[in-house]
């Protein structure tokens, strides 16, 4: 375990490309996780030619603000949240007009935080839960602005009876996460953000720079790795991350695969991140390894991305509707205005392509149902240059 010291000495050499951070707290020791050594460090300028894969891409709906995460009902239904408070629904090959839900004190544009991630609760067909994940500003500016998890019910197409599950995720206008998904091992899974203070990442009392696990009520499930350990909040599944938005599981293993922002210009290019996480209580090493640098107890990624591509989400294809992409891990870029596969064999990276590119900022990207990859543009978020459709959700299918 590092020395309060040595987490100071640590920090103070990333002084060259953020401002001065007070030394971080030294972590409570977790299970035991040897450094792990990085499989593939690929750029996307050495990525394997592209397999000749013949997609066809429609737009599916336009003229959106900011889509930020999608999910299906068991019954087809295809509801999506807006960045700027409101959650939609596509149903009967046409768009709601009045939204499922409006928040009246989300956070407004412009930033990176609002309404962010959404899923439905895995026994949603008999319970109609949903789970959204969203920076709150109150009305009272005695309180306290934070990110938060809110389990709704469906009812009607409407959004109701709102449970707060989570809250205290460190709020600023970036760095908010807020990636929410069910594991299989029926946990709800919460990626944060450490909204621009990088100690959050090392310190065990803050929720920022993380990724948490709780029960589908709130409730802290008693088999987490830092429950009963003082000085540790116990949601704590994993820390060390900066800002990671894309989580999904390999089929077969129910391992863990993460892709998250690195300091990208603010050390130099890049440090995007590739991750396998494959034990619980993991220190992903943010702010103390980055750029290829390693440290005895600290994960090292599997891929990082140089320049950086700003990976926004990630989901493994598993359906067999387009021949040759089953099992590979694909991921929406911001920055690399692209759809990234990347090739595993087990936990190996054996290489990546560009799978997708030509419509700007991608946000995030599912897979539905019927084996189709849908995918959110982000050309309305402040970065990105809007087109007469913009924002809008995509359907990508294998061309006949």
């Amino acid at each position: 375990m590092l020395t309060q010291t040595a987490v100071a000495s640590l920090l103070a050499a990333l002084a060259g490309f953020s401002q001065a951070q007070p030394p971080a707290p030294a972590a409570p020791s977790a299970p035991a996780a040897p450094a792990a050594e990085p499989v593939a460090t690929i750029s996307t300028t050495t990525a394997p030619p592209p397999t000749k894969l013949k997609l066809k891409v429609e737009t599916l709906l336009s003229n959106l603000e900011v889509p930020w995460d999608i999910a299906f009902c068991p019954d087809g239904r295809m509801i999506f949240t807006e960045r700027a408070g409101r959650v939609r629904m596509f149903t009967d090959g046409k768009l709601v007009e009045q939204p499922m839900l409006t928040l009246t004190d989300s956070w407004k544009q412009p930033a990176e935080n609002g309404l962010m991630g959404l899923c439905i609760h895995p026994q949603f067909a008999t319970n109609h839960y949903v789970y959204l994940a969203y920076g709150r500003v109150p009305a009272d500016k005695s309180e306290t602005r934070d990110v938060r998890v809110v389990r709704y019910t469906e009812k009607d197409n409407q959004l109701v009876e709102p449970k707060v599950l989570i809250t205290g995720f460190p709020a600023g206008s970036n760095h908010a996460g807020c990636r929410v998904r069910f594991g299989p091992d029926g946990k709800l899974y919460i990626t944060t953000g450490e909204s621009f203070q990088m100690k959050l990442a090392q310190d065990m009392m803050s929720l920022g720079g993380k990724i948490l696990r709780i029960n589908d009520d709130g409730t802290v499930p008693t088999d987490n790795p830092f429950v009963g350990k003082e000085g540790v909040r116990p949601e704590i599944y994993t820390f060390g991350c900066r800002n990671p938005q894309g989580i999904d599981w390999q089929a077969g293993t129910n391992i863990m695969f993460e892709c998250e922002h690195g300091p990208s210009g603010e050390a130099g290019q890049g440090g995007d991140e590739f991750n396998v996480i494959d034990k619980p209580g993991l220190n992903m090493g943010w702010p103390l390894i980055h750029h290829g640098s390693t440290q005895d107890g600290m994960q090292s990624p599997l891929i990082e991305w140089t320049p950086s591509v700003a990976p926004s989400g990630g989901v493994f294809y598993n359906s067999d509707a387009i021949p040759g992409l089953k099992g590979s891990y694909l991921v929406s870029t911001l920055r690399g205005a692209a759809i990234y596969r990347i090739i595993l064999d087990g936990r190996k990276v054996t290489g990546q392509e560009t799978l997708f590119s030509g419509n700007g900022r991608l946000r995030c990207l599912v897979v539905g149902p019927d084996g189709a990859i849908y995918v959110a543009t982000s050309n309305k978020d402040g970065r990105g240059r809007a087109g007469k459709q913009d924002d809008r959700i995509l359907k990508i299918t294998a061309e006949k």
